[in-house]
């Protein structure tokens, strides 16, 4: 096992990499004829939010929490949304997209970690953002690391 491991935030740059990152994604959002009417009204200052949660989730500062209300904000952002399951895909794709533009780490450790939470993050999301929904507000921000090799888990078995 290694010591010292590096967290996400550390390994993908730190808050510089991740503005770079949400910068150039939204700017393809702002073009994307899906994506454009969920985001057109966003505040100049969203990418740096969504920047900062993301570091924040990675294992970098809490500034998100700290300014800006923490995993249930997030979360209350996505309510009443109605986000589908195309719109949640291309999120991701440029997502993607993006990282590989400002040349996000590309090793397979870091990109599987990433996309995990991408796919977490954003099922999420889509889930909170449908009629009805009850998220629990009070759960404390995620962190993610570089997950856990090993498969699903396989319960004891019965004598």
């Amino acid at each position: 096992m290694q010591k010292d491991v590096p967290t996400l935030f550390e390994w993908v740059g730190g808050a510089a990499a991740l503005n770079r990152l949400t910068s150039v994604f939204y700017d393809k959002v702002r073009s994307d004829p899906l994506l454009e009417p969920v985001f057109r009204n966003m505040s100049g200052d969203h990418p740096a939010h969504v920047a900062a949660f993301i570091g924040e989730v990675f294992g970098g500062p809490k500034d998100y929490s700290e300014s800006h209300g923490g995993h249930s904000a997030m979360i209350s952002h996505h309510l009443n949304r109605h986000l589908t399951e195309a719109q949640r895909r291309q999120w991701i794709a440029l997502l993607l997209d993006a990282a590989d533009e400002v040349e996000l780490p590309d090793d397979p450790e870091f990109r599987s970690a990433f996309v995990a939470y991408l796919e977490w993050g954003t099922r999420l999301a889509k889930l909170n953002s449908q009629d009805g929904a009850a998220p629990a507000l009070h759960e404390p921000m995620p962190r993610w690391g570089w997950g856990v090799p090993g498969g699903p888990y396989v319960p004891p078995a019965k004598s």
